[in-house]
C-alpha cells in the first residue's frame, strides 16, 4: 500500500486544468475528454436515428427493421 499513501497529489494541477478560462465546458477538459466524449455522441446519434428511423416505419405499418 505504499504506492498508494505516498503518491504525489495532483489536485493542484486538475484544479488548474478545470478553473482554466479557456472556452471550454468542463466536460471537454482533460487529456481522455475527447476519447470518452465522442464515441458517447455517435452512440446518442445512432440511438436517435434509429428509434426515429422505427417510428416512421411504425406510422406505415411495418413493424419490422428491414
Amino acid at each position: 500500500m505504499a504506492g498508494l499513501v505516498y503518491r504525489q497529489n495532483n489536485v493542484i494541477e486538475w484544479q488548474r486544468l478545470h478553473q482554466r478560462h479557456d472556452g471550454l465546458r468542463t466536460w471537454t477538459k482533460g487529456p481522455r475528454a475527447k476519447m470518452m466524449i465522442y464515441p458517447y455522441f455517435v452512440l446518442l446519434g445512432l440511438g436517435f436515428s434509429g428509434s426515429m428511423y422505427a417510428m416512421g416505419r411504425m406510422v406505415f405499418g411495418k413493424k419490422t427493421w428491414y
